[in-house]
Parts: structure tokens; C-alpha cells; sequence
């Protein structure tokens, strides 16, 4: 007989003597439950670390990606708040330039105006002293004139004087004034 052929309706399937099946199923159940009660907990756990490191990344990259576009909102926020800030800036600084602008031309105007004034006391200043540096030129020059024509000294002051302002004030009524 050869080893592949059994005595058995199986053939080699069947082994020779019923206490090797009782053992080989005894050890199968045997391994069977060594394996099922350490193997295959150690297997599902694993399987599970790996699945809740899996979610836990997944939900660790959905965070990130949520504070990622939380951030972009208060970037967008902050960059159009500081638009709005610059641009009221830019507002203030044209207001005030356009205020100092018009208290400068408030100021020039004013001043230009005291010159202007103090420029017309000034002639008028000058105009005064000019007449009565005209009236005692005149009245010394009618004076003499009149000496010549006269052929006497007419060297009574206050007599001349009154003579000198009497004729001034009639060549003041007889001229306009300029």
C-alpha cells in the first residue's frame, strides 16, 4: 500500500486510528481558542488604534482646515478693517491739510491786510509832514515874495503866521483834495 491510499472510504483523509482525529480536533479547538481569545484581541485592537488614529488625524486635518479658514476670515477681517482705517486716514490728514491750508490763506490775508493798513497810515503819515513842510515852505516864500514886493520887513511872526495859514486854507478850499 502506498501512504496516499487509506484503508478508509476517504482514503488519506481519514486517519489510520480514531485517537489521532480526537487529538487533532482537540488541538484545533484547542489553537482555535488560544487564537480567539489572544490573536485575534490583539488584531482588533491594533485595527482600532489605527482606525482612531485614522479618524483622529482625519478630524486633526478637518480642525486644522476649520482654524485654517477661521484665520483667513479674521486676516480678511483685520485687512478690511485696516483698509477702512487707512482710508479715514487719508480722509483726516486731506481734511486737516485742506484746514491749515485755509487758516494760512486766513492768516496771509490778515497780515496782508495789516501791511496794506499800516502802509496807508504811513503815507498819510508822510502826506501830513509833507503839508506842513509845504505850508512853512510857502508861507516863507509868500513872505519873502511879499518883503520884495512890499519893499518892507514883514518879520511879525504871529501877523505873518495868520497871514501864511489864511492863505493856505483858501488854496485847501479852492483845490480839491487828492
Amino acid at each position: 500500500m502506498t501512504p496516499l491510499e487509506g484503508t478508509g472510504p476517504l482514503g488519506p483523509l481519514l486517519p489510520e486510528h480514531p485517537s489521532e482525529l480526537i487529538v487533532g480536533i482537540v488541538l484545533f479547538i484547542l489553537i482555535l481558542v488560544v487564537v480567539w481569545k489572544r490573536v485575534v484581541p490583539t488584531f482588533e485592537a491594533l485595527y482600532a488604534g489605527r482606525a482612531d488614529a485614522i479618524r483622529g488625524g482625519i478630524e486633526r486635518a478637518e480642525q486644522a482646515q476649520a482654524e485654517a479658514k477661521a484665520a483667513l476670515e479674521q486676516y480678511r477681517s483685520q485687512l478690511a478693517t485696516a483698509k477702512d482705517e487707512a482710508s479715514k486716514i487719508r480722509e483726516d490728514a486731506k481734511n486737516a491739510g485742506a484746514q491749515v491750508q485755509a487758516e494760512m490763506r486766513s492768516a496771509a490775508a490778515a497780515e496782508s491786510a495789516r501791511i496794506v493798513q499800516a502802509g496807508h497810515a504811513q503815507v498819510e503819515a508822510e502826506r501830513a509832514a509833507v503839508r506842513d513842510e509845504l505850508r512853512r515852505e510857502v508861507g516863507t516864500l509868500a513872505t519873502q515874495l511879499a518883503e520884495k514886493i512890499v519893499g518892507e520887513s514883514l518879520r511879525d511872526d504871529a501877523r505873518s503866521q495868520r497871514t501864511i495859514d489864511r492863505f493856505i486854507a483858501e488854496l485847501d478850499t479852492a483845490s480839491p483834495q487828492a
